[in-house]
Order: structure tokens, then C-alpha cells, then sequence
């Protein structure tokens, strides 16, 4: 059966190939803004869940697609990807010393019959503290903008991650075994 991943994320993509899960992409664009009064699980659930949806409208044949999104939460604070240098510096700054967590909503929609899964991942983060510049010498190379919270653990922002409580690959984007688990509870069988 096929999996189609409802991203474009080169993250979510290399966590796949490195476990030897096949998979295609079928990006998709959805509003990522979030309600009032919504929670940081109810919003990654609720985008994972988007994602997926509009990526298994455009499906045909057996399949299960994958929607994700991954957020980093701070003090109850959602710190999306960074809209200028202005903006990570001050997620850098939140984060520099302190415990955050990563929160993850995975949904699996199993074709045909769209039957829809959907869990989440938490996994804490702790930085080490980050001098003013460190924090300018780190947004100088680009890593950070196109990151939840403007860091990437599997790059260099990784040197500033002192403890991770939970699933690493959470932190990049993709719960792994979370993931592999309710692949085959939804029927998916390695060739």
C-alpha cells in the first residue's frame, strides 16, 4: 500500500527514507494560523488533519496518506517559523536557558473508506543558554527561518540543545516510532 506524505518538508522526508518507509509527496498548503482559544495539540492536530484531507482528495487507488505538523511551545506560547531575523532572534531568546516542548499531531487516512487516525507527540527540550552572539551568529546562517521555533536539532542549532526528554525525531518534524506503529495498525505491510 502506498503511503503519501502530505509535505514538503525535507525533514519529514529524510526521517522516512532513513527508516526505509517508502513513501510519495503531495504537498499541500492550508492555513496554518491559530483559532482563539485553541490549544497547542488541538492546532497540530488539527493541521495534521487538514494536511492530510487535502492531499487525500487529490488520491486515488489504496493508500494511506500522512498529514504532520509540529509546533514549539514555550510558557503556552505557539512559536511558529520565524518571519524575519527581528522575530527568531526573539524565539532564540525565549528559548536560551530554558525547557520548551515540541508537539507533534500526526493523521493517517486510510483510502479507500478515508478512515482517519490521529495522535500526538510531545518531547521536551532543553537549551543551553545562547549569548546575543551566538544567537546573531546562528540566524547568520539561514537555518533558522523555515523552522518551528527557529532552530533545527539535526543542525546547527542542535549545539545549543543541552536535554531532550522524548522522541528526537519529534523535534525534526516526524515521530518515528509513533509513526511506524500506526502505520501498521492501519494495515501497512513492508514489501
Amino acid at each position: 500500500m502506498r503511503i503519501i506524505l502530505a509535505s514538503s518538508s525535507p525533514r519529514r522526508a529524510e526521517i522516512l527514507r532513513q527508516a526505509g518507509i517508502p513513501f510519495e509527496v503531495l504537498a499541500t498548503n492550508s492555513d496554518e494560523s491559530r483559532r482563539e482559544n485553541e490549544s497547542p495539540v488541538e492546532l497540530v492536530l488539527r493541521l495534521a488533519k487538514a494536511k492530510a484531507n487535502a492531499a487525500a482528495s487529490r488520491t486515488s487507488g489504496p493508500a494511506i496518506v500522512l498529514g504532520a505538523d509540529t509546533e514549539v511551545v514555550v510558557d503556552g506560547q505557539v512559536l511558529g517559523k520565524p518571519a524575519s531575523a527581528d522575530d527568531a532572534r526573539a524565539m532564540l531568546q525565549q528559548l536560551s536557558g530554558r525547557a520548551h516542548d515540541v508537539i507533534t499531531g500526526l493523521a493517517l487516512i486510510r483510502m479507500p473508506g478515508n478512515a482517519l487516525r490521529v495522535e500526538h507527540e510531545t518531547t521536551r527540550v532543553t537549551f543551553a543558554v545562547m549569548s546575543d552572539e551566538e544567537i546573531a551568529d546562528y540566524i547568520a546562517t539561514g537555518e533558522p527561518f523555515d523552522k518551528a521555533g527557529a532552530y533545527a536539532i539535526q543542525g546547527i542549532g542542535g549545539r545549543y540543545v543541552a536535554r531532550i526528554e522524548g522522541c528526537y525525531f519529534n523535534v525534526m518534524g516526524l515521530p518515528l516510532a509513533r509513526l511506524y506503529r500506526m502505520l501498521r495498525e492501519s494495515g501497512w505491510k513492508e514489501d
